[in-house]
């Protein structure tokens, strides 16, 4: 009988971890940033926009609307800001990281940028009745990054410390 506050886990699986992760955060991270960039760019010079205008899929309603600001900071900052956060605790070190801090850091900064995903897609759904296909974009970013943050818990540095002799 196991004792249930003993983790059962081989040790094959600890000392070969999946390295694609740091890598797939930090890629999506640097494309967020990209994209983000872009759309604050396009929030102060509209005409540089290349997206349909017309129809359910119209980014310039979405990035033009008072939606697209909050408390009078463009919301493209935000996804800076949250991007250039998630490239640092994407970084291969910080993955291999034993501190418990870091590892919670990363989990709740991708749970705080789905919480962001829901309530921009419900401004566009509900309020807008328009789509930003860029928006989507950084959407679906987001989404990646959550799902590879939480089922990697394991992989983490201060998970795999928990395992230790």
């Amino acid at each position: 009988m196991t004792d249930v506050a003993t983790p059962v886990r081989s040790r094959e699986s600890l000392d070969s971890p999946r390295l694609w992760r740091p890598f797939a955060t930090g890629g999506i991270s640097l494309a967020g940033i990209g994209i983000s960039i872009y759309l604050l760019i396009v929030h102060y010079e509209p005409q540089a926009l290349v997206c349909s205008t017309s129809g359910i899929v119209n980014c310039e309603k979405v990035l033009t609307s008072p939606q697209s600001v909050i408390l009078g900071i463009p919301v493209p900052m935000f996804g800076i800001a949250f991007f250039v956060a998630m490239s640092a605790l994407s970084l291969p070190a910080a993955w291999r990281s034993t501190s418990p801090w870091l590892a919670r850091a990363r989990l709740a900064a991708v749970v705080v940028g789905m919480g962001m995903v829901v309530y921009l897609i419900s401004q566009e759904a509900l309020t807008l009745h328009a789509i930003c296909l860029w928006c989507t974009s950084v959407h679906v970013l987001t989404f990646a990054l959550f799902l590879i943050v939480i089922t990697g818990w394991e992989d983490t540095g201060y998970a795999q410390s928990l395992y230790e002799d």
